[in-house]
């Protein structure tokens, strides 16, 4: 009998640490000229919004704008770079047309990077070929934002005994 509910309980133990080791995260972006390096004089803004699935690394996003001088000429994921930074070209779009939606599956360095806010999105012109419109992502997930350590799932609320175990 001691057997089985030891078995119960690691079963249980099991399943609930694998589940707690994947988590989405959610992704954000506000483009705009003004965040373009060197900054745009143009009007366009726009929105990203996306989310990683941490356990597949699969990051799946939509991006609409408006206003722009022009037709959309390439659109994309740059970095690794801070904000006022140029980067390298990461993930193009096949399509710059407004909406965009897509996925693209992350390394573990590109998922570092995107924890870090080291990736962009940025949309170019044929008048502003080097980009017109730009956003630095960044995660709502405040209790995820720290790659190196597993998410809280609220164990600070957990009698002590068994939160240093």
């Amino acid at each position: 009998m001691r057997r089985m509910i030891f078995a119960g309980v690691a079963s249980i133990v099991f399943i609930l640490s694998a589940e707690a080791g994947a988590a989405t995260l959610t992704v954000k972006a506000h483009l705009s000229g003004k965040d373009e390096v060197p900054p745009s004089s143009a009007h366009g803004a726009g929105e990203l919004s996306g989310q990683v699935d941490t356990d597949t690394q699969l990051l799946t996003y939509r991006v609409t704008y408006k206003a722009l001088t022009g037709p959309a000429t390439a659109a994309g994921f740059s970095g690794p770079a801070t904000r006022g930074k140029v980067g390298a070209s990461i993930y193009a779009v096949l399509d710059a047309s407004s909406p965009i939606s897509g996925e693209a599956r992350l390394t573990d360095d590109q998922l570092g990077q995107l924890h870090k806010g080291l990736w962009y999105f940025n949309v170019a012109t044929a008048a502003n070929p080097n980009g017109e419109i730009r956003g630095q992502l960044r995660l709502e997930n405040a209790d995820l934002q720290n790659p190196s350590q597993p998410p809280s799932f609220g164990t600070q609320h957990m009698p002590a005994s068994l939160n240093n175990r």
